[in-house]
């Protein structure tokens, strides 16, 4: 599984708390790349209910939180 913060961004809105499925059929609604369902496609609890990205994707970071980063490093 690869993910991109590119990638992640189209289960921001995501209808969270979704399972599998409910994220797969979600990203192809909403005509994610099919990276994104790709990755989906390899988790492998299928029962498994997610709160939030940060479940699927550990890593993720918020944009917002990014550019705050930026701004504080350029004070420097």
């Amino acid at each position: 599984m690869l993910w991109t913060s590119e990638l992640a961004e189209y289960l921001e809105d995501a209808p969270w708390p979704a399972n599998k499925a409910e994220l797969i059929d979600y990203c192809e609604r909403i005509g994610a790349p099919p990276a994104v369902v790709r990755n989906l496609e390899e988790i492998e609890d299928e029962d498994e209910q997610f709160e939030s990205i940060g479940e699927v994707w550990p890593d993720y970071s918020p944009e917002d939180d990014e550019f705050y980063y930026d701004d504080e490093l350029n004070e420097y």
